[in-house]
């Protein structure tokens, strides 16, 4: 009883993160529109959907305990965001299939990592989180580089007006010192590993609630 219990409990954790995950990163390509905040957003976007990631997939890891299981992980991910994302481009908004599983190369490295040091968790955390959150901003350019050109999307999707407190004043040059990518690396590795951390932990709390 103990054994399918525990099995029900990973699957149902595995299903809630995934799909929050996808939730938190369904408007990630939406940077496009905000010309004057592209930079901003894009280095936002990017660090939600490194923590999305890595606490998912940390979790889904070390319960499974098998190497590989991470990039299953943003597999999942992925499929959801398509199924998602796909009912919106039926709709008429403007999407790119490919911009999605740029998630799974992060999971690879994290996978890695876990594989390499013998499945060491505090390497996983410090190491894994690391990576994941410098490679996937890196990874995430692919967006800008695959979706149709910003002002030419944006002129033929306008959106709602916007409320006085999101109207930019004026476009924001180098807001991040032109480099949203490096800010995206930097403060995606610290953050990444914090996660990394809760992602081992629930599995921990997960354990221990179903032996209570």
């Amino acid at each position: 009883l103990m054994v399918w219990l525990r099995r029900c409990t990973h699957y149902l954790f595995i299903v809630v993160v995934a799909v929050n995950s996808t939730l938190l990163t369904i408007n990630a390509g939406d940077y496009i529109f905000y010309t004057d905040w592209a930079w901003t957003s894009y280095t936002v976007f990017s660090i939600s959907q490194t923590l999305m990631l890595i606490v998912g997939a940390t979790y889904y890891l070390t319960f499974t305990g098998v190497p590989g299981t991470a990039t299953y992980y943003a597999l999942i991910m992925t499929v959801y965001t398509w199924v998602a994302k796909g009912a919106w481009f039926a709709l008429g908004y403007p999407y790119d299939f490919i911009v999605t599983p740029v998630w799974l190369p992060s999971a690879m490295l994290l996978d890695l990592v876990y594989w390499a040091t013998k499945k060491n968790k505090h390497s996983l955390i410090l190491f894994g989180g690391v990576l994941v959150g410098m490679s996937l901003p890196l990874f995430n350019m692919v967006n800008l580089i695959t979706v149709a050109d910003p002002l030419e999307t944006a002129f033929k999707y306008p959106r709602p007006t916007l409320p006085p407190y999101m109207t930019p004043i004026e476009p924001q040059v180098g807001k991040f010192y032109n480099s949203p990518v490096a800010l995206g690396a930097g403060a995606g590795a610290v953050l990444a590993c914090t996660l990394a951390a809760l992602g081992c932990k629930l599995n921990t709390w997960t354990y221990r609630w179903m032996a209570a």
